[in-house]
């Protein structure tokens, strides 16, 4: 097939090698036109688990691809290996980093503009959480967030909240079945409630790539499992609440390749699409964004192209799909020095997309990319 580029799409930065960093599986943040992001290895300092590929950085690219790395984590007791994109509070950035701190078990830091790192807590694994890989959520000043494997009374994982100094607390410790287990994704808060996924558990599974759920926790702790998907469903990525209904999606699912869709408040679940793989997506791994009414996200395999660094078939795709259920490809991963296997969402700053790729790009250490919407979208 000929590798024709997208219509309105660009590469507008390659990760190269260090001190740059790569493995960029993060969304972005628009912080006042300038975006910044995570990678979860390169930089400038080798870490204890893989000295070869050093232990991540946060950067910033503006909208012309003019890249620098801001901070670069650094060996243990500091945190290593982010995987989940960064919040702006009053100026501040706060993330998490799967691996390292004191316990070994990732962080939670701070970090201001100008490069200034701050390790806020340090997971201890039982009965505190361990493996942080998703983003940070602010309820009225305090972060809350999802620790993903060993961690909780249960070692399935936890909710937990940390005030801007640091003083963190377990909300609640996922048990498995029916309850969930392993949560892998962020939060959304939705008048004053959190809502979540799990990648298990829940009352059809219970492993890591088995059932999983969506739950609602308070601020307080009280937890409820609203919806258990059936299956190989792998729920790993965020929620997003459009018009008093959550949205998502799953990796896996009845088709195996994933589904996008909608559940109301109450727990009333619907399957807007079922991916087929091929010249579509496959496996979204990241969560959707609505833009005037048209909900856009990614896949991290499937579409057009075959390539180098996944092993499934196709490179990934970017899609839309109205809230009815219409889906549209709108670029396919791959094309030459294109990016590859996008794991992480997107970011609208007036019409243009902005995401990035894990793989791919000039040197086949990702990328950041940019897609206009058409006029009207």
């Amino acid at each position: 097939m000929p590798r024709t580029a997208s219509k309105n799409y660009k590469v507008i930065y390659s990760f190269g090698a260090a001190p740059d960093g790569n493995y960029p599986v993060a969304s972005l943040l628009n912080v006042g036109g300038t975006l910044y992001g995570t990678t979860s290895e390169g930089g400038s300092n080798t870490c204890e688990y893989s000295p070869s590929v050093g232990c991540g950085t946060v950067f910033r690219i503006t909208k012309g691809g003019t890249e620098n790395v801001v901070y670069s984590f650094a060996r243990h007791p500091d945190g290593n290996f982010p995987a989940a994109s960064l919040i702006d509070v009053r100026g501040t950035l706060y993330g998490t980093t799967q691996y390292a701190g004191s316990h070994y078990c990732g962080t939670v830091f701070s970090l201001t503009l100008n490069g200034m790192e701050k390790v806020l807590h340090s997971f201890g694994r039982f009965p505190d959480g361990c493996k942080p890989e998703a983003s940070l959520v602010d309820v009225k000043g305090t972060l809350y967030g999802t620790t993903s494997r060993d961690g909780g009374k249960h070692k399935k994982g936890v909710v937990f909240s940390v005030t801007p100094d640091g003083a963190e607390k377990v909300l609640h410790s996922f048990g498995g079945r029916p309850d969930g287990a392993y949560p892998a994704a962020s939060l959304v808060e939705v008048k004053s409630t959190l809502y979540g996924t799990t990648s298990g558990g829940g009352v059809y599974g219970d492993s890591l790539n088995s059932g999983g759920i969506v739950f609602t926790i308070t601020p307080d702790g009280t937890e409820k499992a609203l919806y258990s998907f059936r299956g190989e469903a792998d729920p790993v990525a965020p929620l997003i609440a459009v018009k008093g209904n959550l949205y998502g999606t799953t990796w896996g699912g009845a088709s195996d390749a994933g589904t996008i869709f909608s559940v109301t408040l109450d727990g009333k679940e619907k399957v807007l699409h079922r991916f087929r793989g091929g010249s579509d997506g496959a496996h979204p791994a990241a969560g959707l964004i609505d833009v005037g009414g048209t909900l856009y996200g990614t896949t991290q395999y499937g579409g057009s192209y075959s390539c180098q660094f996944a092993s499934y078939s196709g490179c990934g795709t970017v899609f839309s799909i109205t809230p009815g259920g219409k889906e549209k490809v709108l670029h396919s991963f791959g094309n030459g020095s294109d990016g590859e296997t996008p794991l992480a969402g997107l970011v609208n700053i007036n019409g243009t997309l902005y995401g990035t790729t894990s793989a791919g790009g000039t040197y086949g250490n990702g990328t950041v990319f940019a897609l206009t919407l058409p006029s009207g979208s």
